[in-house]
């Protein structure tokens, strides 16, 4: 049973006691023991129960260090998490492969989403009490990173600015003010860079060490083993990146060009990208309490349990949009598994990209609370390319709402968010690219990534110019990308999922409604199969079917 609550501060978890933990393992060891069947399912869903504890209190302990990055107590909970998450994760893996192995596996079939055999098939393969003290080591280094960006003060314009507020100057109409902010942009990174190089370079470490230690020649294998990749493989991945090549690349380029004549430019560079059209890009008609406020009765309008979840989530304090001194940057989406919620974090910046991410968010979070009933919380959030298909189809679905979000831009943020999308996947793949050849070749100096960088850049983004911007232009553009630190192999998700996500969009344009109904049934199914059959039950086709990218770019060309 989930925990009742009226807003998030009734969400609380108490630091669990590892003695007290593993003593509760035990207990379920001596339950999964006996023959009653009724015993064994009671077993099960007291193990449920556990991981649900525990998930929620690391929940919280990340997300308040992300709040306040500064804060001692925040840091040492946040540290103590990260020492006790691998042990944690020792005890479950034991209990995994005992249900795995005969006799309790035919016992478990009967009472077990057959899916959940395929995750943990692949949470014990990646996982040995030997690199224990590489996963804290990992852990740490991330936070390290995130606090070092959270902590950027950078003076432009008149006053200090964090890293997420100088997006604001990013679609301003006047070029030389783009310039001049990602010139301030860009010292930081210059000026960080020994550090930056050096946490980096802990980490291939670090996680080649966790490789070999398994028996893995490099990363490569062990990184899609802990995203739980069990439908596809590091082929199937190189196929599609190929036929982005082929496909999305050289349509990326006429676009880019397109879009130098329109801005009337000689050149078109890096600072000049995310503006669309000569008087810049659109802003909000509000701040981050006018798009709540909003969006109450524009969900409403997409799907009445739309609508109804944006109530719960502005009512109950579920929303952390603002940035403030000593918080992180970047956008997620968290959850309470105890309690069945999720939580939404950004940093709003008084640009476009407000709405993109605030709909990008909410998707997972209206996905994780629709599927909240799951039987095992592990099926509660699908593997993460199917997650981010939720939050990408939103932002699509959301179209016809537009118009309350962002008035009179509406249309140029719906063309200008078409074209994104198009142009987003070869930067995408460029992202996962670059991580293959690091962690192919583990002993690559700093400078020898950044040549790997540009070379990525040279495939993908052949268009990119940094001119006098140095940091980015020598290859050190990879390093505003936070996921490639700490969430490796992650960012190839975003574009298998923007893949179904634009065929959402392109069904949307003859069948609204009954694209909605397949939109909210997905997600009430949550993580209850593997990606490409999640894919194929919303009647979409999978990003790695011969011509899926194909057909979908060719709608969004016309449209465009």
């Amino acid at each position: 049973m989930l925990k009742p609550f009226s807003s998030f501060q009734d969400i609380t978890s108490t630091r669990p006691d590892y003695d007290a933990v593993a003593g509760e393992y035990e207990a379920l060891h001596a339950g999964l023991g006996e023959r009653s069947r009724s015993r064994r399912r009671d077993t099960l869903v007291a193990w449920d129960g556990l991981q649900r504890r525990i998930d929620t209190w690391t929940s919280l302990s990340r997300l308040r260090f992300h709040q306040d990055t500064q804060n001692a107590a925040y840091v040492a909970e946040r540290d103590l998490c990260d020492e006790l998450s691998p042990k944690f994760q020792e005890l479950s893996v034991d209990l995994k492969k005992r249900l795995l192995a005969p006799p309790l596996r035919a016992a478990a079939a009967e009472s077990v989403n057959p899916h959940l055999f395929a995750l943990w098939e692949s949470d014990i393969a990646s996982y040995d009490p030997r690199i224990q003290p590489q996963l804290v080591s990992e852990a740490r280094l991330c936070a390290e990173f995130t606090a070092l960006l959270a902590g950027a003060r950078i003076e432009f314009n008149g006053r200090e600015h964090q890293l997420n507020e100088l997006n604001q100057y990013r679609t301003v109409g006047d070029r030389e003010t783009r310039l001049a902010a990602e010139q301030a942009r860009w010292g930081f990174f210059a000026d960080n860079q020994s550090d930056l190089d050096r946490i980096f370079d802990d980490l291939v470490r670090v996680r080649h060490e966790m490789a070999t230690t398994l028996g893995f020649a490099n990363y490569i294998p062990l990184g899609y083993l802990r995203m739980q990749r069990v439908d596809y493989d590091q082929n199937d991945v190189e196929r599609f990146r190929a036929e982005v090549r082929s496909q999305l690349v050289p349509l990326a380029m006429a676009r880019r060009e397109a879009q130098r004549e329109r801005l009337g430019l000689e050149a078109l560079f890096w600072w000049d990208e995310a503006v669309q059209s000569p008087g810049g890009g659109p802003k909000p008609a509000g701040d981050a309490a006018w798009i709540v406020d909003a969006c109450r009765s524009a969900f409403a309008e997409i799907h009445p349990d739309l609508g109804q979840f944006m109530n719960m989530m502005a009512d109950g304090g579920f929303l952390d949009l603002s940035p403030r001194p000593g918080k992180a940057g970047g956008g997620f989406c968290t959850a309470f598994p105890e309690y069945g919620v999720p939580y939404v974090f950004a940093n709003f910046s008084d640009t476009a990209t407000d709405v993109r991410v605030f709909l990008h968010e909410m998707g997972h979070a209206f996905q994780c609370w629709s599927a909240r009933d799951a039987e095992m919380s592990e099926l509660v959030w699908p593997t993460f390319e199917a997650a981010e298909i939720h939050s990408m189809g939103l932002e699509f679905l959301a179209y016809p709402q537009i118009d309350r979000l962002m008035g009179d831009g509406a249309e140029q943020y719906r063309r200008e968010h078409l074209e994104g999308a198009l142009l987003f996947i070869p930067y995408g793949v460029a992202v996962d690219h670059f991580q293959h050849e690091v962690y192919a070749n583990p002993t690559a100096t700093a400078a020898g990534r950044h040549k790997m960088w540009r070379k990525m850049e040279e495939t993908y983004t052949p268009w990119r110019r940094y001119g006098p911007l140095e940091h980015p232009a020598m290859g050190g553009f990879w390093q505003i990308q936070r996921h490639i630190y700490a969430s490796p192999f992650y960012y190839i998700d975003y574009t298998l999922a923007q893949t179904c996500a634009l065929q959402f969009w392109a069904r949307c344009r003859e069948d609204r409604a009954g694209t909605i109904d397949a939109y909210v049934n997905l997600c009430r199914r949550g993580g209850r199969a593997a990606f490409q059959t999640l894919v194929s039950g919303a009647g979409l086709v999978s990003p790695f079917a011969p011509g899926c990218l194909e057909n979908v770019t060719a709608q969004a060309r016309a449209a465009l």
